[in-house]
């Protein structure tokens, strides 16, 4: 049988297609959000240990540079999951709904997250120790990949006009919650341990804390419903049969633009909060751990206002020229950053990582929920918003903490590939969100509003 038909040329029952209420909004929006947090809470996690602990406690036997490197590997690995993990929940939530993926994405990711917290380690299990990391990255990189196009897809289909990048802000505003409580966490359990007992038993408390996390994620987001349009579109029987082949056979294009908007954003993040934290140790203070964490921990308290605000702001000017604004910034500002790191200054430090994630990365990240979304059509806008996001995150994020490390070792210490890295990724997605069509005041395809 042939592929159904789109839903333009479908009877969608008026009774399904009736605008969201204003509480069944907020719930959404909230359910996406507190989702989204515990998710990248989780996530966050591993990219922070790999840059302080897991070198030593998993990988031993190649410490120093080396050690750091291979425990940025298995970030890295997590990242490579992420396509499969979009392919799959694009299905599902096409096909099925966005609440049940959630569900799932949300327990996935607490399991995996809190296997972590009760790993041995190599000097108890041997080899072992990292191929059961290796393994539970991939399960979290798997649910990472499922979880945002869901819950982004939530929030933006349940949006009234005109406030598309609010709404589609505030799941984003997950990743900088998630930062927060990981970047604090960590912080946390230093501040109030020894260093032996820290690396002996305290970098598992965050990770335990998962599993009540998730707990508290699942109460809320069962109580969650999918959007009118989706549930219009499936009363239509308008659904796509094979939603990821049929977004890679009709809109290439909408693949391919959001995967390379995402490379910049993607890698500078993850370059200042996770790789800067191995830099600023190797080669600018012994405590430049601790510094790299309460930098990231003050931006990321600044991008819970940030986000939502550039969100809103694409709602008025527009999203290219929001996101463009960002991509340009970080492609220009990666060397000035990095001359303010040698400085060995906290302020300069923590100032630099502000302009970086709040303004370069934040500009970005906040228009993008609505922009992504708004590149494809409701049959098969999970399936491409999630592709490309998952895509771009493996060539811009999952890489970039792995490249970068080895370059600095190129470089002998110096961080001039690093920079020249990041910006060239940056430049890339300033010409993939150039090449994109201008969408914030065009209607939802699929919403009868």
């Amino acid at each position: 049988m042939g592929e159904k038909r789109p839903v333009s040329t479908l009877r969608v029952p008026a009774t399904a297609a009736r605008p969201s209420e204003p509480a069944v909004r907020r719930r959404a929006a909230l359910g996406s959000f507190v989702g989204t947090t515990i998710e990248w809470y989780d996530y966050y996690l591993y990219g922070t240990a790999a840059a302080i602990v897991l070198g030593p406690l998993f990988f031993p036997d190649v410490g120093g540079a080396v050690g750091v490197i291979a425990a940025f590997a298995t970030y890295a690995v997590g990242f490579a999951a992420r396509p499969l993990g979009g392919a799959v929940a694009g299905h599902v939530g096409d096909r099925v709904g966005r609440k049940a993926v959630l569900v799932a994405s949300l327990l996935v990711m607490g399991i995996s997250t809190t296997f972590i917290g009760l790993l041995p380690t190599h000097a108890q299990i041997g080899v072992w120790a990292p191929v059961l990391l290796v393994l539970a990255r991939l399960l979290q990189g798997f649910s990472a990949g499922g979880e945002w196009g869901g819950a982004v897809l939530l929030s933006v289909e349940h949006a009234p006009t005109g406030r598309r990048g609010l709404f589609g802000a505030i799941p984003q505003m997950g990743s900088a919650a998630g930062m927060v409580l990981a970047s604090g966490g960590f912080w946390l359990t230093r501040s109030l341990t020894s260093s032996e007992a820290f690396m002996s038993w305290g970098w598992r408390i965050p990770f335990l804390a998962s599993a009540v996390l998730v707990v508290v994620g699942l109460v809320i987001r069962l109580k969650v419903t999918d959007s009118p349009a989706f549930t219009a579109l499936r009363e239509a029987d308008g659904l796509a049969r094979r939603p990821v082949a049929e977004v890679l056979r009709t809109n290439k294009r909408g693949v391919l633009v959001t995967t390379g908007m995402r490379l910049g954003q993607n890698g500078g993040y993850v370059l200042y909060t996770v790789f800067a934290l191995t830099y600023l140790t190797s080669e600018v203070r012994e405590d430049g751990a601790d510094v790299g964490l309460l930098a990231v921990l003050v931006a990321s308290v600044l991008s819970l206002a940030a986000t939502p605000l550039w969100g809103a702001l694409s709602d008025r000017v527009g999203r290219r020229p929001v996101y463009l604004f960002g991509a340009v910034l970080t492609a220009l500002f990666t060397v000035p950053a990095f001359l303010l790191f040698d400085t060995g200054s906290t302020f300069l430090i923590v100032a630099s990582i502000v302009v970086a994630i709040n303004l370069g990365h934040d500009s970005q990240y906040g228009a993008q929920g609505a922009f992504f979304a708004e590149q494809f059509d409701q049959r098969t806008r999970y399936s491409g918003a999630s592709l490309g996001y998952s895509i771009g995150a493996v060539l811009g994020g999952g890489l970039t903490p792995l490249i970068a490390a080895s370059l600095l070792v190129a470089g002998d210490g110096s961080p001039w590939l690093v920079a020249g890295y990041l910006s060239l990724l940056a430049v890339l997605s300033t010409v993939a969100a150039a090449c994109t069509r201008e969408t914030a005041h065009r209607p939802l395809e699929g919403l009868t509003r």
